[in-house]
């Protein structure tokens, strides 16, 4: 990745400092992520969770992001972790244009392309670009594309035994060399050096001795906002389970998410790194599993030690299966009108798009528990078998290029009626030719109508599959049974204006209404009527 030079990044205004340094002192977890304290005695920056001492007010600086913190010669804390703090979910950036460089950003766009190809894709100026990440974030677009992938690595680093060089390229860096000079510019010492400081404690445990066919595990932790509901994610979860892919075990003593893990190896840009990938398999197959830290504020992931190759990969998917980035103080106030029942609830996922969509149109017209039996059948039936320490993951969901190549015929003897049939492999063929991605970078107008113009693909699967799929925040099913039931009109027009109090976050609201909030219309508005 190409470097560039700007000005130091500002700190926030004086106007936020106090506010900033109460959040600061009382180690207000609602701000985690929201912004970052630099010291000036220490030369460290922090997580306003941070254990450390409370430092000085006149020795703090504010900052919107770890970049900016960065960039401004602050080396991050090792006790709080900045690379463990939770994003900001896409809506919550301050700046539509931002929000979406950020997304293309945090997908490794940079890593391929130019600034002016990213300021072309957002159709303005490279030059307006920078101002606005400037003004924004407080860093220029590759600096804040550097601080993302340093941070990672320092994860990396740290809870696990990776390879260097394993890590440099799994950070997303053209080369080793430039991994070590940019390592060594932002923390004054060498990735190599760095790891030898940790602590034997802070040392991965990864090499846990297992008496299945997987001898070796990684273990990774990423951040969220309190507060966090897991128990009834997972209960969630475990209705729409596909058997033999994923499971959920969930009960007084233990709430796990498990799943079969397929991933396609990306092929790397001409780098020196790209001899470390020569050899490695189209598509890579793992496990992993997903358990609750509460008291820390995190989820521990364990995986198996083949997906190291694509453990960036799996650490974003994971953000977004589970919602990591939300920030429940945001939400719960535009609920207006709905009594709620958690507050700690979570926008469900996907770690895969195109199994979830499958899901989708399997699941029109007949029960959940229907839907994923028949999903089951089709992993097991045109999935890849994978070995795993657990007997109920078995095999791995198919890809569209594998659908997209079955005759109609192949899929209706697993039960799935015509319409189905028909629907699955539109869908399969659309995303193996790329005239749809379904990705949370995509522009989600245009993936709708993309969507709709599919054979058996209505507004409710296309509202479902970019709810879950793209998570996107101002989904809204008008035709949802639980919907109509829950706000007492059938009428599409008469619900859509309901749920315009909600936005931009309608797809919570939904969560809310299946999982049993209580609508109350406004005095002032008429009652719903059956139309």
């Amino acid at each position: 990745m190409k470097t560039e030079s700007t000005p130091l990044a500002e700190p926030t205004s004086a106007e936020t400092t106090s506010a900033y340094y109460q959040a600061l002192k009382s180690k207000d977890r609602r701000f985690d992520g929201r912004f970052f304290v630099a010291v000036s005695s220490t030369g460290i920056y922090c997580r306003p969770v941070c254990p450390a001492r409370l430092p000085k007010q006149q020795n703090c600086q504010f900052f919107k992001t770890a970049a900016a913190a960065a960039h401004s010669g602050f080396r991050p804390c090792k006790r709080c972790r900045p690379e463990l703090a939770p994003g900001l979910s896409s809506i919550d950036m301050p700046d539509a244009l931002i929000s979406q460089a950020c997304r293309l950003v945090d997908h490794g766009f940079l890593q391929q392309h130019s600034i002016e190809q990213l300021s072309a894709r957002l159709g303005i100026s490279s030059r307006h670009l920078r101002r606005l990440f400037q003004i924004e974030l407080g860093v220029s677009p590759l600096d804040y594309a550097c601080n993302k992938q340093l941070l990672l690595a320092c994860q990396l680093i740290r809870d696990t035994q990776l390879p260097i060089t394993t890590i440099a390229m799994q950070s997303g860096f053209a080369s080793l060399r430039s991994f070590n000079h940019r390592f060594q510019q932002y923390y004054q010492q060498t990735p190599s050096e760095f790891r030898k400081q940790l602590a034997p404690s802070n040392k991965s445990i990864n090499k846990t001795s297992n008496k299945t066919t997987y001898s070796k595990t990684l273990q990774l932790k990423l951040g969220y906002r309190p507060p966090f509901d897991w128990r009834g994610l997972l209960s969630f979860l475990s209705k729409r389970v596909i058997p033999g892919v994923e499971s959920v075990e969930l009960d007084q003593d233990h709430a796990v998410y498990r799943r079969v893990v397929s991933i396609e190896a990306a092929a790397l840009a001409t780098t020196d790194l790209k001899s470390a990938k020569s050899n490695q398999p189209e598509v890579i197959f793992g496990w992993l599993e997903v358990s609750d830290l509460t008291e820390k504020y995190q989820l521990k992931i364990t995986l198996s030690d083949n997906l190291a190759p694509v453990i960036t990969e799996v650490l974003k998917r994971v953000r977004h299966l589970f919602d990591l980035d939300c920030d429940p103080q945001m939400i719960i106030p535009q609920m207006s009108n709905l009594q709620l029942t958690n507050s700690g609830l979570r926008l469900p996922g996907a770690f895969d798009s195109f199994e979830m969509s499958v899901r989708a149109i399997l699941g029109q017209q007949i029960t959940v528990k229907a839907a994923h039996t028949i999903a089951s059948r089709v992993a097991k039936a045109f999935g890849q078998s994978v070995t795993t320490p657990f007997a109920e993951l078995s095999h791995s969901f198919p890809d569209a290029k594998t659908i997209s190549t079955l005759q109609p015929a192949q899929l209706g003897e697993l039960g799935i009626v015509r319409q189905r049939c028909t629907a699955i492999q539109a869908i399969a063929h659309a995303i193996n030719d790329q005239t749809i991605q379904l990705t949370t970078t995509s522009d989600i107008e245009q993936t709708l109508q993309q969507l709709q113009s599919l054979p058996g693909i209505g507004s409710w699967t296309a509202q479902y599959i970019a709810m879950r799929a793209l998570g996107w925040p101002d989904a809204f099913l008008d035709k949802d049974l639980g919907v109509i039931k829950s706000l007492g009109s059938k009428n599409a027009k008469q619900l859509q204006s309901i749920s315009q109090q909600w936005r931009p976050w309608r797809s919570y609201a939904v969560m809310h209404l299946w999982q049993g909030a209580t609508y109350l219309p406004a005095t002032e508005f008429d009652q719903p009527t059956d139309a």
